[in-house]
């Protein structure tokens, strides 16, 4: 089969396209025949093995594990003994390792079943964005209806699903993005649209009960400065540090958030089979929307990684492996 693969760290074209081994599933696995999957910040911090803290788990001269990819859609392929939610033939979508092939193995705890209602490069793009969107408003922001939420960074994967389901968690919210996704962000529901390039959030905005920081580009205490004396702000990303990257903030974060009296909750989302069906859910009601940026056959993985890491995307970048895949 084809896979996305790469054998040392490095810009995208260190990512390859080769044959490999079908991979087999484990007893409490199934096998899925890959229809589209969507790329991550996860992936490109994967392929540079960056920040270089990560490379004590992921190999510290090459990675250990070649294969890229973790959002998947596609159909069973096979299930292992001890697998029986699923059969094969059934429609899933989730989380995975190595998802930009034409077979992946995943867990069966990490799938979800996939509704006829939305197709496959709809399902791609939901796992890890649209989980720590829901997680971290319901879950690290405990968001109320009425309150005033802030998401920075909301044309992107995570805060295009963020405006989406904070507006449907009932709150008055606010987006922050770039003068060319100003118009996305207030169709997706935002009450408000801070253009990031002629306004600085940080000295204009106050009184916000609940900030979910998708970006990470402004320092802790500019970011205080927007929150209610009890607000909550949500820490989900950071500056690419050479050796911590994100990872410094988040651990800034959990320390100052002691001495003060806001909360400054690091957040990272975890694997949830009911979320994946909630959000599915809400996608079927037609109260959240994937937002597609660029669409990417798996022969050009290392293109579309490139966009990705470039900045600009507007929600998420999928990768189709079959054409009908837009179809179901």
């Amino acid at each position: 089969m084809k896979a996305a693969v790469f054998s040392r760290y490095g810009p995208p074209h260190v990512v390859l396209i080769e044959d490999v081994e079908k991979p087999l599933p484990k007893d409490d696995e199934v096998l899925i025949k890959v229809r589209a999957a969507s790329v991550n910040p996860l992936d490109w911090h994967s392929m540079r093995g960056s920040p270089y803290i990560a490379r004590m788990m992921g190999g510290l001269r090459k990675p250990k594990d070649p294969r890229l990819g973790v959002d998947v859609a596609g159909q069973i392929e096979a299930v292992g003994k001890n697998a029986g939610r699923f059969k094969p033939g059934d429609d899933v979508f989730g989380l995975c390792k190595g998802a930009f092939a034409e077979y992946a193995c995943a867990s069966e705890s990490a799938l979800a079943a996939k509704s006829e209602h939305v197709t496959f490069k709809q399902a791609a793009a939901v796992p890890v964005a649209a989980l720590t969107a829901l997680q971290g408003l319901r879950d690290k922001g405990r968001i109320q209806p009425g309150q005033k939420v802030l998401i920075n960074g909301a044309s992107g994967g995570v805060g295009t699903f963020a405006v989406q389901i904070a507006k449907w968690f009932g709150a008055d919210v606010t987006g922050v993005c770039s003068s060319r996704n100003v118009d996305l962000v207030r169709t997706l529901g935002a009450d408000r649209v801070v253009d990031y390039t002629q306004e600085d959030c940080t000295q204009s905005l106050r009184g916000y009960h609940l900030f979910l920081d998708c970006v990470g580009n402004h320092s802790l205490s500019a970011c205080r400065r927007i929150l209610s004396p009890k607000g909550r702000l949500v820490v989900i990303s950071g500056p690419d540090g050479r050796w911590l990257g994100p990872v410094a903030r988040l651990l800034k974060a959990l320390v100052l958030s002691r001495f003060i009296s806001q909360d400054l909750v690091p957040f990272i989302a975890k694997s949830s089979k009911e979320d994946l069906t909630l959000i599915q859910e809400l996608m079927q009601a037609g109260k959240v929307t994937p937002v597609i940026d660029r669409c990417f056959p798996l022969s050009e993985v290392p293109a579309a990684i490139r966009y990705l890491e470039a900045g600009h995307a507007r929600g998420k970048v999928v990768i189709l492996l079959e054409q009908n895949s837009q179809a179901r």
